[in-house]
């Protein structure tokens, strides 16, 4: 059995439809605009971050470097250490020679 519905109400059901669906590109877009818009700010606090620990590895690097410079007393203790640093090369050179005059023998 079909009820008679009025028109009025038909009209109102089928522009709420429309409405709805007219809306929905304009939501989607609005969405994925503010989510860019997130992951950009996420991306810059990162690269801040970032930037905040390099900072850091490089203030650590310069202070050591300082320090290495003044734990050597004079000129004289620093060539002795140049010194003493390049005597193992001679060490294992004199040692290899030794080793292969005895396969000569």
């Amino acid at each position: 059995m079909a009820t008679i519905v009025n028109e009025q109400i038909t009209d109102a059901v089928t522009q709420t439809n429309v409405k709805v669906l007219a809306e929905s590109p304009a939501m989607a877009m609005g969405s994925i605009f503010q989510t860019m818009a997130h992951s950009t700010g996420i991306l810059f606090e990162n690269a801040t971050s970032a930037q905040q620990q390099q900072n850091t590895l490089a203030q650590s690097a310069a202070n050591m470097g300082v320090m290495q410079i003044y734990s050597l007393d004079t000129m004289a203790g620093a060539a002795g250490t140049e010194k003493m640093a390049q005597a193992g090369i001679a060490d294992n050179l004199t040692s290899l020679l030794t080793v292969l005059q005895s396969f000569r023998r």
